[in-house]
């Protein structure tokens, strides 16, 4: 697969703050990868260098094969970006808003207005498309967006924290959309966030940039493994029936490193695969055992883990 997005040693300064530092960054084609960092680590100026609407102090990028400096055009009609607070008029339609955009990018009337019929219906505003964007809710907001931004039909989305401000059920409904659609149509997204457990139900590799200089990139997969270290096992467990002592026995089992207690049950975190003296100790005590899974860890532990060393 080739890179899509690439930067080599990219880097934005303004006089003394270096908001990003050497970053090296690299998003194949057709895949859902998502950027990371704290508020303030560089995320929004390193897409604002991708898309052209900033020129980087050194270092250099492409975004489909082009050169955001030297093309920012060829990369406008090929890239889509959704930015944390998208704006609209607000006193026009959402078919205005669009119609507006297709004119921008010099779409034809008809093959617009085919183009803006199928994308309402595909985000779920096709009942909308004559409301005033004023009367919208943040989540109509954030799908209107992704219909504009969609409306050039360009090879690759940038996505600025898409979810931001939204409830769970907007939010659930703007992450399955933006992955369906990188399914049906081939999109390359990249995804910026910091909202954790959102990225790992979509991507399968992340960068993680903490002030401005990238810590780690890789499949969440394989950066989970790496950060275990000794600890090489996770467990969650969960019985049923009067558990007093548990807790205490399982700390006691050789192998056992360290354990967390969940809404139901505990994740055990483990030096070695302890689970047929586990299953022995829980029969023991006269319980029944509902569960006993491995676990890979989650995209906060690696997130934690390579912030704290940042």
């Amino acid at each position: 697969m080739s890179a899509v997005i690439e930067t080599h040693n990219l880097t934005k300064r303004y006089r003394d703050l270096i908001a990003v530092n050497n970053l090296n960054l690299s998003v194949e084609q057709g895949e859902v990868f998502g950027f990371l960092g704290p508020n303030g680590a560089g995320k929004t100026t390193t897409i604002l260098m991708l898309l052209g609407l900033t020129e980087p102090t050194s270092g250099q990028a492409t975004v489909c094969g082009f050169d955001p400096t030297q093309q920012p055009l060829e990369i406008k009609k090929r890239a889509g970006y959704l930015p944390e607070n998208p704006g609209f008029y607000e006193d026009l339609t959402a078919w205005e808003n669009l119609l507006y955009i297709a004119r921008l990018n010099r779409i034809i009337e008809p093959e617009a207005q085919r183009r803006m019929r199928s994308l309402l219906e595909e985000v779920g505003l096709a009942g909308d498309g004559h409301r005033l964007v004023r009367e919208f809710s943040r989540g109509m907001k954030q799908r209107l967006g992704i219909a504009e931004v969609l409306v050039k039909e360009p090879q690759v989305l940038i996505l600025d924290e898409p979810t931001l401000g939204l409830d769970p059920d907007g939010a659930v409904r703007i992450l399955e959309l933006i992955t369906r659609l990188s399914h049906e149509r081939g999109l390359t997204v990249l995804l910026s966030s910091h909202l954790l457990h959102q990225v790992q139900q979509m991507c399968r590799k992340i960068a993680i940039i903490v002030k401005g200089r990238l810590v780690v990139q890789g499949e969440v997969s394989k950066l989970g493994s790496s950060i275990l270290k000794e600890r090489q096992w996770n467990f969650l467990l969960q019985v049923a029936g009067t558990t007093d002592g548990l807790e205490s026995e399982l700390r006691s089992l050789n192998g056992v490193a360290e354990i967390e207690k969940r809404s139901q049950g505990w994740l055990l975190h483990c030096t070695e695969d302890v689970r047929p003296q586990v299953v022995s100790l829980v029969v023991q005590k006269g319980l029944s055992l509902l569960q006993l899974r491995l676990e890979d860890p989650t995209l906060e532990e690696i997130y934690l883990k390579y912030f704290r060393e940042a």
